[in-house]
């Protein structure tokens, strides 16, 4: 209809459908690109997003959309990732993605189509109650009734995203209301502001922490995911440098300080945990990482920082709380320091660790370098770690191969280690790697899979293939679920081993007809070959490895 036919009508010329103002809502709130797979209830959000020039990239099952947007998220600090999820079985498959992102405090925004408002309760097709089902994994959840309110109601899934501590929320917009009649010119779009946390904690505070730290005799540093989320990196290594103090990583915060960085270290956590007398949990959870606050002594004293206050203290008291941007917070300690004249040298202790890391290290190189067949697990890891550059992004999506790789694998100086977070979820890295491609073409995107986990998602390289994303994975196929095998051997016996074995599938095959790159390999001298003509193939690829399937003792678990 012409504008000359809308006037004739008494219809504005900037009437048209909700979908156009979702977008341009989505538009003002920074976001780029959307994640998602084509649905009914939510057609006119695409509408809308080829009006603001938003990119949609269209996978293959709802649970890819989720984790590609969880995975967006990661790489633009302050901004949210967007999914847009169909009603009914489009939203279900999502819960998974929502649910790791809530977890792993990944700040998403996912939209999920309804039957129309005018029909609620009466059996729509696909009718369900998605609010309810996606509250429990949910920063906040909730639906707008009201075209002209559709925006204020993204402003405060955003905001809500993206505040404090981050996580998803979840909007639903019923399909009557989404394509109802609204003037865009008539409605205000709410402003979109930074909304993540920057103060620190209050001097007081600071001073008792700084009490206790200057104190020490072995200190330790544990940095996680909020050290991430409050963008604290630099802020802990200036805070590294003047005091020496051991660091080591888990969650988010791998990357945030370096690898060649003086004060990481990765192979001696539990020694250091166990011999310390002042801990500093920066943004690192209790949780079963941290054996519930098991693994630090009990005569050890907790300095906490994090974001948000009800994180602090859980599982275990800590003697003094910091709570604000993490960042913040070691920048005001340190000038604290300063102004105060404390100094705090934990040097010898740093040493000693180090040390301790080298013959670890050295340990290991047999199982590094082997040439046996089936191929060792760690000798593939080694190989994936010579091809990884400072500026590449590397996914790891799987149990025990991604355990190994990561402590193989140097996280890269300009580039980034993501891995699903403490919800465990398999599958991530397609999803992971298409966010990840598409927001830096410029950076070469690298899978570390599992056979297993390559199963459940592995058909998104149909959508790497049709978006045209160079994505190159590694399976390290042992033709099980090793992480299970290896217990329930362990716990029952070898004839009682059930539910955990795979074939030794060709997964290469399977890309190849979808139009990748696939190498299948079995000898350990074929690694890097492999490897180097995935990358050179400028198609999205698969190096299928082969290696050995380990049924021996279990050293422990990560359950309890």
């Amino acid at each position: 209809m012409s504008g000359k036919e809308k006037r004739a009508l008494g219809v504005t010329a900037t009437e048209t459908h909700g979908g156009k103002l979702a977008a341009r809502a989505l538009k003002a709130a920074g976001v780029e690109c959307v994640f998602t797979l084509s649905g009914g209830h939510v057609m006119g959000i695409y509408d809308g997003c080829l009006d603001e020039g938003i990119d949609i990239v269209d996978v293959r099952h709802e649970q890819a959309a989720v984790h590609a947007a969880d995975a967006w998220a990661r790489l633009h600090p302050g901004k949210v990732g967007v999914a847009i999820l169909t009603a009914g079985p489009g939203v279900t498959d999502g819960v998974t993605g929502v649910a790791n992102a809530w977890r792993a405090n990944s700040p998403i925004l996912v939209f999920g189509g309804q039957g129309p408002f005018r029909h609620a309760g009466r059996g729509s097709l696909q009718e369900m109650d998605h609010v309810s089902l996606m509250r429990p994994v949910s920063k906040w959840a909730g639906a707008c009734l009201e075209t002209r309110r559709i925006a204020e109601y993204i402003e405060l899934a955003v905001r809500t995203a993206l505040s404090g501590v981050p996580g998803p929320s979840f909007l639903e917009i019923p399909m009557d209301v989404l394509h109802g009649n609204v003037d865009l010119d008539a409605v205000a779009i709410p402003p979109f502001r930074d909304y993540r946390v920057a103060s620190a904690a209050p001097a007081d505070v600071l001073g008792a922490a700084a009490e206790i730290i200057a104190g020490a005799r072995t200190p330790v540093v544990m940095a996680g995911t909020s050290l991430k989320w409050s963008e604290g990196g630099a802020a802990l290594a200036a805070f590294l440098d003047a005091t020496a103090i051991p660091c080591y990583v888990n969650g988010m915060a791998r990357g945030e300080v370096k690898w060649d960085h003086p004060s990481f270290l990765s192979l001696t956590r539990s020694q250091a945990l166990a011999g310390a007398d002042v801990v500093i949990l920066a943004g690192t959870p209790l949780d079963f990482r941290m054996k519930f606050g098991r693994a630090i002594p009990a005569d050890a004293r907790i300095v906490q920082l994090d974001l948000d206050e009800t994180l602090i203290g859980q599982n275990r008291a800590a003697e003094v709380g910091l709570v604000g941007n993490l960042g913040a917070n070691f920048e005001a300690l340190l000038e604290l320091f300063k102004s105060t004249g404390v100094s705090v040298d934990a040097s010898a202790h740093l040493a000693a660790l180090a040390a301790r890391e080298a013959k670890l290290d050295d340990a290991r190189n047999a199982e590094l370098n082997s040439d046996e067949v089936p191929i060792d697990p760690l000798r593939l890891c080694r190989e994936i770690a010579d091809v990884v550059t400072d500026d590449m992004i590397v996914i790891g999506d799987g149990g025990d191969i991604v355990a190994q790789a990561s402590k193989v694998i140097r996280v890269p100086r300009r580039g980034t280690w993501m891995d699903p977070g403490p919800l465990g979820t398999l599958g991530v890295g397609m999803p992971f790697a298409l966010a990840a491609q598409k927001a830096h073409p410029d950076k070469r995107v690298l899978i570390v899979y599992g056979d297993g986990s390559f199963g459940l998602n592995g058909f998104e390289y149909d959508t790497a293939v049709r978006f045209g994303l160079p994505i190159v994975g590694v399976v390290g196929n042992d033709a099980a679920w090793g992480q299970m095998l290896r217990p329930q051997a362990s716990l029952y016996g070898q004839d009682r081993v059930v539910a955990t074995e795979l074939n030794y599938t060709r997964y290469d095959k399977v890309v190849e007809a979808m139009g990748g790159h696939g190498s299948h390999v079995t000898e350990p001298g074929e690694i890097a070959p492999a490897l180097a003509r995935a990358f050179d193939s400028g198609l999205p690829a698969l190096v299928n490895v082969e290696i050995r399937q380990d049924r021996g003792a279990m050293k422990g678990s990560t359950y309890v």
